[in-house]
C-alpha cells in the first residue's frame, strides 16, 4: 500500500538513467517529452521523422519494448532516451520527462504519446497560448489541443471549469489530456509531480485539478486539435446514454481504483466526486455486459473498487509482464 503522503517522495527517488545522446544540442525554451511502449516500426519510423523535423529537443522515456536499434536511430537523430528498464507508468514516466526538460534548461515540455499526430507547427500554437496567458490570472499550468477521437475511438474529456471566461479561443478545463499538453515547467515545480502511484489511469485528472487548488489554469486551444487513440475501440450504451473506451481488464479496474481514491483528495471538487459516483457504476456494468457478463471480469472490476476504498495502489493487479 502506498501512503498519499509519500507519493511525492516516491516520484523524487525515480531518477531514470540518460544515454548519452550522439550530438550535443543546444536547450530551447521548449521540449518535447514522449513516452513510448512497446512501440510498433510504423510508430518508430514515424517518431525518428517528427525528431529530424522539430529543431526542439526531444527527449523520449522508454517505458519498456524500444528496440535497442530503434533507440540508436533516435539518438543518432538528436534525441535524448532514457529508461529505468522498466515500465514504471505513465507518472512516472511524465515525471521523469518533465525533470529531463528543466535540465537542459527548457521553460516548458510538451508531452505526447507514441502514436500522437501532432506535428511542429501545431507546437508554435501552443507556445502562442501560453505567453498569451502568461498574464492571467490565474496564471497558466498548461495549455493544450481540442481532443478528437481518432477513427473508432472515443476523445478523452475535456469538461469546461466553471466561472472562468474564455480568453477568445482558448477555454479553461477542469482537466486535459497529457497527450499534447504543453506544461509550464515553472508552475510544475510549485505545483508537484504527477502521481506515479496512480500508474496509468486519472493521472491528467489529479494533477490538473490539483493545478487549480494551487492557483494554476488549464486551458484548451480550440483553434488546434490532436487526435487520441485511447483503447481498443469503444463500447457504447444507447440505453444508458454512455460511450466509454475498450480496455484491458487491468487498465478498467485501475481506473475505477483511481478514481474512488481520488474523492478523498481535498483538492479533488465535490461536485466531480457526486458525478463520478453516479457514473462509475454505469461504466462498470457496461464493461461487464461488453465482456460477456464474465465472473472473473466482474471480480477484477470489484478489487479495484475494494483498492481504492483501501488506498492501495502503485502497479495494478493482472498488468502484463
Amino acid at each position: 500500500m502506498t501512503h498519499p503522503d509519500a507519493v511525492q517522495e516516491a516520484d523524487v527517488r525515480q531518477t531514470p538513467a540518460e544515454t548519452t545522446p550522439s550530438r550535443a544540442i543546444a536547450p530551447l525554451p521548449v521540449a518535447v517529452g514522449i513516452t513510448v511502449f512497446r512501440p510498433t516500426p510504423a510508430q518508430v519510423a514515424a517518431l525518428c521523422a517528427r525528431v529530424e523535423a522539430d529543431p526542439r529537443l526531444t527527449i523520449v522515456f522508454d517505458n519498456g519494448g524500444l528496440p535497442p536499434e530503434a533507440a540508436t536511430g533516435l539518438k543518432q537523430r538528436g534525441a535524448r532516451v532514457l529508461s529505468e528498464g522498466r515500465n514504471i507508468g505513465v507518472g512516472g514516466a511524465l515525471d521523469a520527462l518533465a525533470r529531463a526538460a528543466t535540465a537542459a534548461g527548457a521553460a516548458q515540455v510538451l508531452l505526447l504519446d507514441q502514436d500522437a499526430e501532432f506535428p511542429p507547427g501545431q507546437v508554435a500554437a501552443l507556445e502562442a497560448a501560453l505567453a498569451r496567458l502568461s498574464a492571467s490570472s490565474p496564471p497558466p499550468a498548461l495549455v493544450g489541443p481540442r481532443p478528437e477521437a481518432a477513427p473508432g475511438r472515443k476523445a478523452p474529456s475535456a469538461p469546461r471549469r466553471p466561472e472562468i471566461p474564455d480568453d477568445g479561443s482558448l477555454v479553461p478545463v477542469e482537466f486535459l489530456a497529457t497527450s499534447g499538453s504543453l506544461i509550464d515547467l515553472a508552475a510544475y515545480a510549485r505545483i508537484g509531480p504527477f502521481r506515479s502511484d496512480f500508474f496509468i489511469d486519472g493521472v491528467d485528472l489529479e494533477w490538473c485539478f490539483r493545478a487549480w487548488a494551487r492557483g494554476y489554469g488549464c486551458w484548451m486551444e480550440t483553434q488546434t486539435a490532436l487526435p487520441h487513440r485511447v483503447g481498443a475501440g469503444v463500447i457504447r450504451s444507447r440505453l444508458l446514454g454512455i460511450e466509454m473506451p475498450r480496455q484491458p481488464p487491468f487498465r478498467m479496474a485501475a481506473y475505477l481504483r483511481n478514481s474512488i481514491y481520488a474523492w478523498r483528495l481535498p483538492h479533488v471538487p465535490r461536485r466531480w466526486c457526486l458525478r463520478q459516483a453516479a457514473y462509475l457504476p454505469l461504466q462498470a456494468l457496461l464493461y461487464w455486459a461488453d465482456a460477456g457478463f464474465r465472473p472473473g471480469i466482474l471480480a477484477g472490476l470489484a478489487g479495484g473498487v475494494l483498492d481504492g476504498l483501501r488506498g492501495r495502489l502503485g502497479r495494478p493487479r493482472g498488468l502484463p509482464s
